[in-house]
């Protein structure tokens, strides 16, 4: 009966150490405060403000324009210079124009939008390599983003790790 019990107690603390061999390693990451710190995060947002405020210097330049049409089709109206036909010929023009402004705001949006992400995912590609990277390296099974996270202990913060990876 002492070699069962003995035999019995040689195979639990065996697959209780297997147990333990095979915990999950979990880290946590702060990625956004990477990408605040990373160079060229910094540089992409400076182009898309660039691009930005070019684009909605050219529609201020476009509202400006109809605005002048307007005063002048007005004064026109006003003086009678007009013809009923021509009224309503200036007002089709100067709704096309109105509709041309909104569309060019709705493409001025895509366009910052596509270039946004143009320049970003190359830079969240390198951050997620570099996440992967160091998860291999040290055994991680799983990494977290610090944004969704409730609890994590400290010494599980991988973040230095990741900014080492790129350099940082």
């Amino acid at each position: 009966m002492k070699k069962f019990v003995k035999a019995s107690v040689l195979l639990l603390l065996f697959f209780s150490m297997m147990g333990v061999a095979q915990a999950q390693k979990f880290g946590y990451v702060n990625s956004a405060a990477i990408l605040a710190e990373m160079p060229e995060v910094k540089q992409a947002d400076a182009n898309l403000e660039a691009l930005q405020k070019q684009l909605q210097k050219k529609g201020q330049g476009m509202v400006e324009k109809l605005q002048q049409d307007y005063a002048a089709v007005r004064q026109k109206v006003d003086n009678g210079e007009l013809s009923p036909l021509q009224q309503q010929q200036e007002s089709d023009r100067l709704e096309k124009a109105q509709a041309d402004i909104a569309k060019f705001e709705q493409d001025m949006v895509k366009q910052v939008q596509d270039k946004r992400e143009e320049l970003l995912q190359p830079i969240y590609d390198k951050v997620n390599t570099a996440i992967a990277d160091v998860a291999k390296e040290n055994g991680f099974q799983f990494i977290f983003d610090q944004g969704v996270l409730l609890y994590a202990e400290e010494s599980q913060d991988v973040s230095t790790m990741v900014r080492a990876k790129l350099g940082m």
